[in-house]
């Protein structure tokens, strides 16, 4: 039996690459940082299963024509990263959003992206 080894460092600098992807609008290379069979809850849709999945909601669905994402903190610990911060863009209507974020993200052991649970602050209490 062999031990895994894990390396939060990598997966908190995945995290990083992962949202500067996104913001630069390189979807496709952010969405080859998930495992195939990965899982994405994101409020508002139903859970993404795989790689197919979450690359149709980023390239067809995502309500954002372009935008920053800054991160308050990155906090890697085993297999799991949480971030947390800002976003600031435009909508694909051309409306202003300005939202903060937090994200759980799991990784396997190839060190892929198998989780990720997406929240947002928004005042509904």
């Amino acid at each position: 039996m062999t031990d895994t080894v894990v390396h939060p460092e990598l997966h908190a600098r995945t995290v990083r690459d992962y949202f500067g992807l996104i913001d630069t609008g390189d979807l496709l290379a952010s969405v080859a940082l998930f495992a195939p069979d990965a899982l994405y809850h994101r409020p508002g849709h139903p859970p993404m299963v795989g790689r197919e999945r979450i690359a149709h909601f980023y390239c067809e669905l995502r309500p954002i024509r372009s935008g920053v994402h800054t991160l308050d903190a990155v906090i890697a610990d085993g297999d799991g990263v949480a971030a947390h911060g800002g976003f600031r863009g435009v909508a694909l209507d051309g409306s202003p959003i300005d939202l903060r974020f937090a994200d759980f993200f799991e990784f396997d052991a190839s060190g892929a992206i198998s989780r990720r649970e997406t929240y947002f602050s928004a005042p509904l209490v």
